[in-house]
């Protein structure tokens, strides 16, 4: 079985043959270093599916390498977005840094008694085991690299709704640029996610939340409903022209 693998150094891909077998990924890479090429360069932590550290982008697509099952043709490379330090080894310090620019944390503490329903409210949000792998597979980042991402928007919600915020206005006003409004809502990021966290409904969720709190998508500003003078050439509405 034959995989190829991004290296840094050429900038190529480059190809190794694995005994025949489904192995994890990482094991995979483990074997490739041990055997073939001890210059092989990748991350790994706990190899449960726990820490995140393992992420790579398997045929265009995010995977945690201790996870993933390793099949013939498979084309390995680091995340998107990430500076690359070597191989498939990335910087995730820019990526971290989103998680301070959104205020991801509780603002004001407040003595607050969370109920069992409370508490599931946003459990599967703290769930984010931060791979980086929904900031990797998010397509804004292509054209606005200030854009805040889905995991920190994600964390965004889980405090708003923590009944122990005292002022979750502060959180929703700071995602406001380059946050909830940029966001394309195409759900690459939920389909990538290997904690089954849905980023794409905690969005659509912070959106209904900014509009409470007197925000509004500033792309409405500059977009055209026709104008008032149905008949008249345009598509629009005039209240006043009767029917």
């Amino acid at each position: 079985m034959q995989i190829s693998i991004f290296r840094s150094e050429t900038n190529t891909h480059q190809n190794y043959r694995l005994p025949a077998g489904e192995i994890p990924l990482l094991s995979a890479l483990v074997y490739i270093k041990e055997t073939l090429d001890a210059t092989l360069t990748f991350s790994a932590g706990c190899r449960a599916s726990v820490c995140g550290t393992c992420a790579v982008r398997v045929n265009g697509r995010e995977e945690l390498a201790c996870s993933y099952k390793v099949k013939p043709g498979d084309v390995i490379e680091p995340l998107q977005y990430h500076p690359v330090l070597r191989d498939l080894k990335v910087d995730k310090e820019r990526a971290m840094a989103t998680l301070k620019q959104g205020t991801t944390w509780l603002q004001e503490f407040r003595e607050a008694s969370l109920s069992h329903q409370d508490e599931k409210r946003t459990e599967k949000q703290t769930d984010c085991i931060l791979c980086d792998a929904c900031y990797s597979a998010c397509p804004v980042f292509a054209v606005n690299p200030e854009f805040l991402g889905p995991f920190a928007l994600t964390r965004a919600f889980r405090y708003t709704e923590d009944g122990r915020e005292g002022d979750a206005k502060s959180i929703i006003d700071t995602i406001q640029t380059n946050g909830v409004w940029d966001c394309t809502l195409c759900g690459e990021c939920t389909a990538v996610c290997p904690k089954g966290i849905d980023p794409k409904m905690d969005i659509t969720m912070l959106r209904g939340e900014s509009v409470k709190h007197g925000h509004a998508d500033p792309s409405f500003a500059t977009q055209s409903f026709g104008t008032p003078d149905f008949g008249g050439g345009g598509f629009g509405f005039d209240p006043n022209a009767g029917f």
